[in-house]
């Protein structure tokens, strides 16, 4: 599935891993709600400041990286959404009518075979053929060639949150374990192959210091480790809050609490601000005693609409460090 062509590995590489950004497929996924649409932007907009061109490819879900960058959202037709960066929302129904156009060539013999109602009740019988044809979709873009080079010089997968990523991402050695031979076991083999190249692939976990999403960064990195065997890219520990104010100025704030306005309720708002970074700060250490894995950490920002200037304050912080 999504080839037409023996599977080229001509890209893996034995030389020592390439940065983070150099490769050709980067994989960004987390707990749902901490900004992993914003950093995929960012890293997005930080590769195409260095002349690379970028897709993001969102999987089935409600748009936000062209949105956040201040463009309308793609669809499933790959759109540029600011020079250097294009954007895909990658939903089944769409990618297999590009697979079964690259393979049958004319879309009326399309339609006779897989608008076909028998067909498509078998193929609807068919174990985790969404999320097949989504991934398929994905990897071919991030191995496609024009003309002997490159179609794209990096392709950011804003995947889906935890549990489901994990999903998506088992496919191709679920499908190794359950089929004997042919075209789907072929195109697992290069699926698995590409997804397992340190020097073409990195999966990067985002995190913020909150107790549940803690946890489950915890729990998918080993997954990611010991299960899926993705090559791991850096940890995004994101909105991290700013520590600051020093012991002995908390202790003099607390001495304030009860003053007069404007005095009280201005030392009331700092101590709160006080007790949420020491709280982050609990959470960031027991992150990085559980995650065996580089931490890059990323401001909390305060702005008044989460779109291109949140963006481009992320890119800001990451820009130095991948």
């Amino acid at each position: 599935m999504w080839t037409s062509r023996p599977p080229d590995d001509s890209l893996s590489s034995s030389v020592a891993d390439p940065a983070l950004l150099d490769r050709r497929l980067l994989i960004v996924t987390g707990k749902g709600g901490v900004g992993k649409s914003t950093v995929s932007a960012a890293l997005a907009l930080v590769a195409a400041r260095r002349g690379k061109r970028v897709l993001v490819a969102e999987v089935n879900a409600q748009e936000r990286v062209a949105p956040l960058l201040g463009a309308p959202q793609a669809g499933p037709a790959v759109r540029q959404a600011i020079p250097g960066v294009s954007t895909v929302n990658v939903d089944p129904r769409h990618a297999l009518e590009e697979y079964g156009l690259m393979v049958l060539r004319y879309r009326a013999l399309y339609h006779a075979v897989f608008e076909n109602r028998v067909v498509k009740f078998f193929l609807r019988m068919i174990p985790s053929l969404p999320e097949t044809l989504m991934l398929g979709k994905i990897l071919h873009e991030a191995r496609a060639e024009n003309a002997g080079h490159p179609r794209w010089d990096l392709v950011v997968v804003d995947a889906p949150s935890t549990g489901h990523a994990v999903q998506l991402l088992r496919v191709p050695s679920a499908l190794l374990d359950t089929v004997p031979g042919g075209p789907m076991r072929r195109d697992a083999e290069w699926m698995q192959r590409l997804l397992t190249d340190p020097a073409r692939t990195a999966l990067s976990i985002v995190a913020i210091p909150e107790e549940m999403p803690v946890s489950e960064t915890i729990d998918l990195n080993a997954q990611v480790r010991d299960v899926l065997r993705i090559p791991r890219g850096p940890l995004f520990l994101n909105a991290m809050p700013d520590a600051r104010f020093s012991p002995e100025e908390v202790r003099r704030l607390e001495g304030l609490r009860e003053a007069p306005p404007p005095l009280g309720p201005a030392s009331r708002a700092a101590l709160l601000q006080a007790e949420r970074a020491e709280q982050a700060g609990r959470h960031a250490a027991r992150l990085a005693e559980a995650v065996d894995l580089p931490a890059v950490t990323l401001p909390l920002l305060a702005v008044d609409r989460w779109g291109r200037e949140a963006v481009e304050g992320i890119a800001g912080a990451l820009e130095a460090r991948v």
